[in-house]
């Protein structure tokens, strides 16, 4: 069978079935109900293998980390010096094949309290749990099955007297790393140590220990945690890095931006030349709120305190940044974002939601998927801005699609579904929205939304800033994986028209979001690639910031393309088998709106109300404009004067 006959078949390298990083990484978070829960993230723990860490949000607890290897009553914290905790035996109730169930234990399940929860799979090239018995020689070897050389190491023993962590990092030397140390539960400086790790570098089958009492007592038992480093092994072709544990100096002014590859979603990071609270070990993560805003939650596995807000960085399409920092070199482990599986159906990255508004803050829309954006808006006013659009990676942060408005930031329209935690999309199942009257996504009764998940060749986000001051252009990575159709622009910081690109229209005309116009001739997006697009003239003003959102046509799931009108029923082919939930149209020889159509508020021979991304005036009900049918949707006779022009050009978005 060739690799490409393997690759349709769904096959990865070597005819195995290709992982990745959504297979054996989950952020999850969760609120307390004092009884029990079980915690439903897709990662088979039970048949696999691996760990989770614990830690409550809110309060002002310890760190609880246990693996398969140590059963449901055996429990560490990274925080402390402490062997096995085995007292408490209603926290983690068992491993399932797709998670993990909590028992009646405040500290991972107290009643009202949030908690976060990590779990890592073992998987080759990934991440291994070794336990062992100390001997207390020198050159001792323990074995391990990462199937790569590790990039970093963390050992607890678990029995005796209390002891630090012990943590060997690649990153800690750029020669000899294997000759430091440094202690998970402090925030002490790299440690000159040979007998923790006998200065001998670890391998892709063993690692090696000195006589260190943190590492080797003899007759004492250990857990040791193995992190891979840009070791491939997952994606189609079994060659995608998903973890890398490296180093990096902060600039004069304490930020750095560091280049993976991919795009992060956790990392893990510490200053390593000094002691204090600036060299604390710090993880972010995007699902607690890692964002373009200035209130990132950072978590510390040395402290039990409750999660801390600041201004700490954001992912990049290409890797992350962190800001904020002290001059000392920082160590690092970091792991890709995912969903980088290609979605086979609608409903798993796309939910159009009717809701009534409560008028309370903190309100979580449940729409299913996790949401990494949203439209939302009140159907009947039209006092207000129509839709409001907001996403994981811009924060609190939100933008009118029916205006050039600059970016708004008000934390009591879009809000965290839990007070005081996180930010609007803090939550495994939808996002939250607050009481805010002006803006008003939670105040009537027929409040509608539009949620979208990030996933490959179907919907993509990136946030830029514009370099262009004399003429410069600016190249823009993404992680679309397909070459966009679709691309959509806003300046974040200034007042200027939304842009839009389709691959109908091609890169020497531009459309725009909030305007009826017709197309323009103007170039402001070129080159589009599966992995970059080129931003031009007003998509790349210096020192603006922007975001981008990207769409493509993916088999069963979306449709990106174009038609010509006739003025009588026809059929759009999208390759559906089960019809349209969603339906954008807009025509581009002339003027013409921005229609929105979706399943939640009806789209049939019946009833196809409409709404307009360009315009804050009400839902208009009573029309026949669009039909779904099996393959696609339906323009029908009656949309002559509106999206069935005959021989107008109309270029949509569908989604089944």
């Amino acid at each position: 069978m060739s690799s490409t006959q393997q690759l349709l078949l769904g096959e990865g390298a070597g005819g195995a079935a290709p992982v990745y990083i959504e297979d054996v990484f989950s952020t999850y978070l969760w609120t307390g109900n004092g009884t029990s829960q079980t915690i439903t993230n897709n990662i088979d723990l039970s048949t696999k293998g691996g760990l989770v860490w614990i830690k409550r949000r809110d309060g002002v607890v310890n760190h609880y980390l246990a693996t398969t290897n140590d059963g449901t009553s055996n429990y560490l914290n990274s925080n402390t010096t402490s062997g096995y905790e085995t007292s408490v035996t209603t926290r983690i109730t068992s491993f399932n094949t797709d998670g993990f169930s909590l028992g009646s234990a405040g500290s991972v399940n107290n009643s009202g309290s949030t908690f976060v929860g990590w779990t890592l799979r073992e998987q080759p090239k990934f991440f291994d749990v070794v336990t062992y018995t100390g001997n207390g020689t020198s050159g001792r070897t323990v074995a391990h099955n990462l199937g790569s050389v590790p990039g970093c190491i963390i050992v607890k023993r678990t029995s005796g007297d209390p002891i630090d962590w012990l943590v060997y990092h690649r990153g800690t030397d750029t020669t000899s790393p294997q000759n430091y140390d440094l202690k998970l539960n402090t925030t002490a400086a790299r440690v000159l140590q040979s007998g923790s790790w006998n200065d001998t570098a670890p391998t892709s089958t063993v690692f090696t220990l000195g006589d260190s009492g943190t590492g080797n007592t003899n007759g004492e038992t250990y857990v040791a945690y193995l992190f891979a480093h840009n070791a491939g092994g997952f994606g189609l072709t079994g060659t995608d890095n998903v973890i890398s544990c490296g180093s990096f100096t902060p600039d004069v002014y304490g930020n750095v931006t560091v280049n993976l590859g991919y795009e992060a979603q956790w990392i893990l990071y510490k200053g390593i030349s000094g002691a204090g609270g600036t060299d604390s070990w710090v993880i972010l993560d995007t699902m607690r709120g890692w964002d373009m805003t200035t209130s990132d939650k950072r978590l510390f596995p040395n402290s039990s305190g409750a999660e801390n807000t600041s201004s700490a960085g954001y992912p990049t399409a290409t890797g992350f940044q962190v800001e904020n920092l002290s001059a000392s070199p920082y160590i690092y482990i970091a792991i890709r974002r995912g969903p980088m599986k290609v979605p086979t159906s609608g409903t798993s990255v796309f939910a159009p939601v009717a809701y009534a508004g409560d008028n309370l803050d903190n309100r979580l829309v449940n729409t299913g998927i996790l949401t990494d954006m949203t439209m939302a808006r009140a159907r009947s006013r039209t006092s207000i801005g129509g839709f409001y659009t907001a996403d994981r990676l811009r924060g609190d942060s939100f933008l009118r699609t029916s205006g050039s408005d600059i970016e708004t930031t008000d934390s009591d329209t879009f809000m965290t579904p839990t007070s005081g935690v996180g930010n609007s999309f803090s939550a495994m199942n939808g996002f939250g929205v607050g009481n805010d009257v002006t803006y008003r996504v939670n105040t009537e009764s027929d409040q509608f939304a539009y949620a979208f998940k990030r996933a490959p060749s179907f919907f993509d986000e990136v946030c830029y800033t514009g370099v262009n001051a004399g003429g410069q252009t600016l190249t823009v990575s993404h992680n679309l994986g397909v070459t966009p159709e679709l691309v959509i622009i806003k300046t974040r910081s200034s007042v200027y028209d939304w842009l839009v690109y389709s691959a109908t229209t091609g890169t020497s005309n531009t459309l725009f979001l909030n305007l009826s116009n017709a197309v323009t001739a103007y170039t402001f997006l070129s080159s589009p690639t599966s992995s970059t697009f080129t931003a031009n003239g007003v998509a790349n003003s210096d020192t603006n910031t922007y975001v981008a959102y990207l769409f493509a046509t993916c088999p069963g799931v979306s449709k990106v393309g174009s038609y010509t009108g006739t003025g009588a029923l026809q059929t759009v082919n999208c390759g559906f088998t089960t019809g349209a939930r969603f339906v954008l149209i807009k025509r581009t020889d002339s003027t013409g709106d921005w229609y929105v159509w979706d399943s939640a508020r009806g789209i049939s021979s019946s009833t196809d109300p409409y709404l307009l991304l360009n315009s804050t005036a009400a839902e208009v009900t009573g029309t026949n404009y669009v039909d779904t049918t099996s393959v696609g949707f339906q323009v029908t006779a009656a949309a002559s004067t509106t999206v069935n022009i005959s021989a107008a050009t109309y270029i949509f978005l569908a989604i089944a």
